[in-house]
């Protein structure tokens, strides 16, 4: 997946930057749902962590709320 054709240039700075803020709100609304739904399905915090490459201890702190 080659998302970098559809940005632009960074020497563009002011189009780059808001696409930067983009494309972290699109990530993090895109790692909820899948975190969600992995969730649903029985995935533990360890599997999920481990998809992520971070600790279970990362994700647990910075998604948790999506299990309540």
């Amino acid at each position: 997946m080659d998302l970098t054709r559809h940005l632009p240039h960074p020497d563009h700075v002011a189009e780059a930057l808001a696409a930067v803020v983009a494309l972290r709100q699109f990530a993090d609304q895109y790692e909820a749902r899948a975190v969600t739904l992995a969730l649903k399905q029985g995935w533990s915090w360890a599997q999920i962590a481990e998809a992520l490459g971070v600790t279970k201890q990362a994700a647990h702190r910075r998604l948790s709320h999506l299990h309540r």
